[in-house]
This record gives structure tokens, C-alpha cells and sequence, in this order.
């Protein structure tokens, strides 16, 4: 900025210049600039609006990265219901609708409006005077959550349109989705900081949208495509040029949104996105057909729960057929080797299969795999490969049946059968690669001792390389050591050095839980530190007394003895214990513990204004109660927020569960 610019002017024209540069990168992608270059401007807006604070405006740019301030949703009533379209599965329905449309017009020419049906979650969004006012969920249709600060992190939206001939005031829907690229990086991060993964983008999207914290909605890369236009006083009388007059705007329309002239022209469309829609970059599962014109739709009218003037088509679920190379044989951190249908390259559901788990040995005899066969390929929850058949007509001559190995493929020890499982596992805990490098990536997670640093990549590089044969080693660790590995230089030797240090105060719990003893989760662990509050007393517990823990039963506390009966696993303790690891819980633990919910159970939905989710579920733990993650007939209450599913709602009913609010959950605590 040169000295005799006006810093307000500058601050217009920055905004200005990256809106239309996101625009450019994030709508038509065709940047004009360089990420450093876009960087640079964007640090130059932010320096000068906390120089210039009485510039502020909540469509800054700089407002697109969101903030770590939570809160719960408002709710609020839709101007225009959203209504659900009724939907058909095959061609003759779409056309048994087109016959319904023209009988209903009397046999006055009409067009149709062919559209993607993106799979994601329902927005709709209100500008006035051409700016973002508020962003609101479909919710139950006539009311929804108010969710404008998380959809300003979204850089497909715009936040300020371009252009002209906007009106002063409308509504504009369209669906919020994640692509794959981002849903595969989510569910990446997810399974290695042990979190349960997403089933579909369109979960992921919905999640992502109702997080409380939208620093993290801006992390997660959702983009969005807008598909309807409304309002008291739009540009044109018909469907097809209002979204081309939104697009002109600055909104995401998509090009597959096509005019068809004919039913013969509709059928074609069908055809065609049948097959062409794999190749997209975000999840579909079906097309949409709208009458273009607004005068013919309010003649159709509406039935009590859709429009008659548009109708929705379902793809097929996908399945493929695709031929096996090879069974590898793979070995987790506990010894289970699991077989992985390793196959010729097919695309489904949107991403290329090439490989699917075969979980273990029965099954694998149960298919009847045989080498090199054809295999059949869905995606179970329209995310994770499984096999579901063989195509016994194409099997090669004289191929032979796929057999269970009987050595770890890892390190040559003989496998061993768990009594009671399929699973065959190997035993060779202190000696087998993959085990070591496996304890290692499960101590360091997120939800474990949070090692800043250290991924799967590094802690299989660490093993590789001889300095760390177990996870006591980790604490041996020397920044010089580091700085020797592939990748690593001074700052993110220190990054490791820094997250090492800041695990000595993780709690005893999460200890236990990061120890990687067999049937010991996240919740088991919690429970066990709780009823054996220091590392000596769980390392001498006996299997009885474990077993007469609430919830431990006697497989777990068995687990748990051999755990602690190999001199080696207590030889890593104690080594632990000297790093400065936290080996007991704090003495102000059992402080505030009652025993009002004692015995009741729990299933928390919904979100929630006076405390979080994980507050009420550590109050429930405190008080003696038990928190379930699914409705039953041993559920005793359902402590419901804002916004409860509409299935949990539905089966709580049913089976007569007491539904709480927090005010009548916090009077059961004496806290109101």
C-alpha cells in the first residue's frame, strides 16, 4: 500500500478483489493468482482491519476461516416450507409423471428442467440487498437451525454477489456437500485418531455443518451447489434462467442443470447420468425434474407433502464387478491378520476400489474365492468396499480355492486360533513388525496420549530406522535422532520433542487406554482407572476382583491379567512411569462423584445451549449414570436438545422412554 492510499479505500478494494478471487478459484475454477499471492493480500486485509476495527463487516474475506467459539443453534421458521420431492426409480416412472404434468395442464406445451441430485445436506440462504443475512437447515421442512456463521467458512458461497440485477430480497437453496478428496482426508484423519468414520459424504457434510465450532467447518473443505431461486420478485418467470441469473451472481450452479424440450429428452438425460454421474467429484444418488416454468408450477400446485410439478429420480445402488489379483494377508497392532482383497482397479460410488477387506478366514470360505475370480463390489454404507459375491461362470480353469495362511505373513510365527472367533492372530507380540509400529501409531493418537508429530508414516519411520522397538522408546527420543530421518528437520524434530513433553499430563485414564491392552477401549479404560485409581493396584488386581467391576466382564479381565503378567509389558510401565507419565488419578478425581443417576442410562441427542454434549456426558458418568450410544428398552431417559433425530424421537416414543430437557435433566442433579 503506498503512503498515500486511503487504508478504508484499501480495505473496500481488498475485500472487493477476494471475493472475485475466490470466486474465480472456488466456483470456476480458473484462479488467477497464486495461493502465496492470495495469502499475501488476505494478511494484508486482516492487518489492517484490527488497524481500522470501525471497518469491520462480518462478510470480511477474513471471516471465511471461522472461529473456536461454540454455542448452540438458533432455530427459525422458514419463509417458504422445504418441502421433500416424491421420488421414482425407473424411467417409466419419470414418465408416467410427465404424462401426469401435461393431462394437469390440459395439454399446454411445457419444458422441463433436468438436474443433478447431489447427495449432501439441505441450505437455504437469504440475501438482502445483494449480501449473506442468514444460512438455515432444512430441518423438519418448516423450522431449521440457524447455521450462517458455519456456512460463511464455505468459499464456494458468496458472501457479497457480483454482478447486478439481483433482487433487494430472496431465498436461494441448494445443498452442502463434501467431495470425496475431502470425505476420503476426513475419515483418514478420523480412523488414525481412532474416531468412528464417517458412513457417507452426506453424513460428513450434515456433521460438518452442525459443528459447534466453525475453525473446524472451515478445516474440513465443504463445498455447495444451489439449485432454487425464490422470492416475491425474481428476474425471470422461469426456472431455468433465475439459476442462470444466480450463477451470474456469483453462486455455484451447476453445468449438468440442462433444459429438455421432450420426454424423449428426458429420458436420454436419465441415460446418460446413469453412467456419467461415477465420474463427478462429489457423492449423487439420483436426478431431478422440474417444470421451467413459475406459471405452470403454481398452476400444478402442491400435494400435502411435495410439489406436482417436480419429481425426483433414484439411482440404482451401485455395484461392480471387478477381477481379484491377489488375497494379501495384513497384521494389526493386536496380532489379528486380516485377509484384503487386493483387486483390479473399478470405480464405484464416485472413487476407485482397488482393495476390500475380507475380515477372516469364514468368510473367505464362505464366498468360495477362488484365485484370480471375478468378484462382485458394493460399498456397504456407500463408503467401505465389501465383497458380496463371485461370478462362478468366469473362473479360470483349475484356479484354487484362496487358503488361510498359517504363519504371519509379517514375521514367520506360527498363527494361533481365538478360541470362540474367526480371527486368527499372531503371537508374537514383542517381535512382530507390524504390532510394534501398530502400538506405537495407537499410543501417539489423539484420543491416547496426543503426540503432536508423530503419524503413522513417522511412527513406522521411527521403527524402520531402530529407534523405537516399543512405545517406552518414544521418551529416549533425541531431536538429533530426528533431524537424521527422511523429512524431518529442526522444527518438526521439536514438534515431536514439544508433544512428548506435553503427554506427561495426559490423565491416568487415557494411560491405560493408550497401552494398547486387548478388549481395553476408550470407555473400558475409563472404567478401570475409575475403580483402580493407580497404576500398582491395576498391575496386581486379580481376575476377580476386575471382574467384579460394573460393565468389566470376565474376557476383559482376563485381558487385562495376562496384560500385566509378561514381564516385558511391565518392564515398558515402569519405564513410562519414570518418563513422568501420569500413573494414577488426581486425588480431587472422586470430588462431586454422587450416586443420583446410579444405575440409569443415558442417550444424549440433539444439541444443546447450557452445557455440550461431552459436559452432560461427564456429569452423567460423575453422578453414577451410563451413557448409551442407542436407543432400547433399557434405556431409562433420553436427554434431548434442540433439534433431536426425528428416528430417535420416533423409537423413543414408542417404547414409552421418558424424553428430559437439560433443565429437568440438571433438577435430577440438584443444579437448578
Amino acid at each position: 500500500m503506498s503512503a498515500n492510499t486511503d487504508p478504508c479505500s484499501r480495505i473496500t478494494e481488498l475485500r472487493e478483489l477476494l471475493n472475485r478471487h475466490n470466486h474465480n478459484y472456488y466456483v470456476l475454477n480458473a484462479p488467477e493468482i497464486s495461493d502465496r499471492e492470495f495469502d499475501m493480500l488476505l494478511k494484508e486485509l486482516e492487518t489492517l482491519e484490527k488497524q481500522h476495527p470501525e471497518m469491520a463487516d462480518p462478510l470480511s474475506p477474513t471471516q471465511r476461516v471461522g472461529s473456536d467459539l461454540t454455542g448452540a443453534f438458533e432455530q427459525i421458521e422458514h419463509i417458504y416450507p422445504m418441502l421433500s420431492l416424491g421420488n421414482t426409480y425407473s424411467i417409466d416412472e419419470v414418465d408416467e409423471w410427465f404424462h401426469r404434468v401435461r393431462t394437469a395442464l390440459g395439454g399446454e406445451s411445457f419444458n422441463v428442467v433436468g438436474e443433478m441430485k447431489f447427495d449432501g445436506t439441505s441450505i437455504s440462504l437469504i440475501y438482502e440487498h445483494g449480501r449473506l443475512v442468514r444460512a438455515v437447515t432444512r430441518g423438519d421442512g418448516e423450522r431449521g437451525d440457524i447455521v450462517t456463521e458455519n456456512i460463511k467458512t464455505i468459499r464456494s458461497i458468496p458472501l457479497q454477489l457480483q454482478g447486478s440485477g439481483w433482487p433487494d430480497f430472496f431465498e436461494i437453496r441448494g445443498e452442502i456437500l463434501m467431495p470425496w478428496e475431502a470425505f476420503d482426508k476426513l475419515n483418514r484423519e478420523r480412523e488414525f485418531n481412532e474416531e468412528p468414520l464417517f458412513a457417507n459424504p452426506r453424513n460428513a457434510a450434515s456433521g460438518t455443518l452442525k459443528t459447534l465450532n466453525s475453525r473446524e467447518v472451515a478445516r474440513r473443505g465443504l463445498d455447495a451447489y444451489f439449485y432454487y431461486l425464490l422470492g416475491p420478485e425474481l428476474p425471470f418467470d422461469n426456472h431455468f434462467d433465475n439459476m442462470m441469473a444466480a450463477r451470474s451472481w456469483g453462486f455455484k450452479v451447476s453445468d449438468i442443470m440442462t433444459l429438455l424440450p421432450s420426454l424423449e429428452s428426458v429420458d436420454d438425460f436419465i441415460r446418460h447420468w446413469d453412467e456419467a454421474r461415477r465420474h463427478l467429484p462429489v457423492a449423487t444418488d439420483g436426478l431431478v425434474f422440474k417444470v421451467n416454468s413459475l406459471r405452470q408450477q403454481l398452476n400444478l400446485g402442491f400435494t400435502a407433502k411435495s410439489p406436482r410439478w417436480a419429481i425426483a429420480y433414484k439411482f440404482p445402488a451401485e455395484r461392480a464387478i471387478t477381477r481379484l489379483r491377489f488375497v494379501s494377508f495384513e497384521v494389526g497392532r493386536m496380532g489379528i491378520v486380516t485377509p484384503v482383497a487386493n483387486l483390479e482397479p473399478v470405480l464405484l460410488s464416485g472413487t476407485i476400489v482397488k482393495r476390500a477387506s475380507l475380515h477372516n478366514e469364514d468368510i473367505i470360505n464362505t464366498l468360495g474365492i477362488h484365485e484370480h475370480d471375478m468378484l462382485f463390489v458394493e460399498k456397504g454404507g456407500e463408503i467401505i468396499p465389501k465383497i458380496t459375491g463371485v461370478d462362478e461362470r468366469d473362473r479360470i480353469a483349475g484356479s484354487q480355492p484362496v487358503r488361510f495362511v498359517a504363519k504371519c505373513p509379517a514375521c514367520g510365527t506360527p498363527l494361533i486360533r481365538i478360541e470362540g472367533e474367526a480371527s486368527w492372530q499372531c503371537p508374537n507380540k514383542f517381535g512382530c513388525p507390524p504390532q510394534i509400529a501398530g502400538r506405537v501409531e495407537h499410543f501417539v493418537g489423539r484420543k491416547m496420549m496426543n503426540i503432536d508429530g508423530i503419524g503413522e508414516e513417522t511412527a513406522q519411520l521411527l521403527f524402520d530406522n531402530g529407534l523405537v522397538r516399543n512405545i517406552a522408546d518414544l521418551y529416549d527420543l533425541r531431536p538429533e535422532q530426528l533431524m537424521r530421518l527422511p523429512g524431518f528437520g529442526p522444527r518438526s524434530a521439536e514438534r515431536v520433542m514439544e508433544g512428548l513433553e506435553a503427554s506427561k499430563s495426559v490423565p491416568y485414564d487415557r494411560v491405560v487406554y493408550a497401552l494398547s491392552i486387548p478388549f481395553v477401549g476408550d470407555t473400558v479404560a475409563k472404567k478401570v482407572a475409575r475403580a483402580f485409581p493407580d497404576i500398582d493396584t491395576l498391575m496386581s488386581a486379580t481376575s476377580e476382583q476386575l471382574a467384579a467391576t460394573k460393565d468389566i466382564g470376565p474376557r476383559i479381565a482376563e485381558s487385562v491379567v495376562e496384560y500385566f503378567s509378561n514381564p516385558l509389558n511391565r518392564q515398558i510401565v515402569e519405564r513410562l512411569r519414570a518418563a513422568g507419565l501420569q500413573m494414577s488419578m488426581p486425588a480431587e478425581s472422586d470430588e462431586g462423584r454422587t450416586d443420583l443417576l446410579g444405575g440409569k442410562s443415558f442417550v444424549i441427542s440433539g444439541t444443546f445451549s447450557l452445557h455440550s454434549r461431552d459436559e452432560y456426558k461427564a456429569l452423567i458418568e460423575r453422578n453414577g449414570g451410563k451413557n448409551v450410544g442407542s436407543i432400547s428398552k433399557k434405556t431409562d431417559y433420553i436427554l434431548a436438545g434442540e433439534n433431536m433425530g426425528p428416528a430417535k424421537l420416533e423409537k423413543a416414543t414408542s417404547l414409552g422412554i421418558p424424553i428430559i430437557d437439560e433443565n429437568r435433566f440438571l433438577e435430577m442433579l440438584g443444579q437448578q
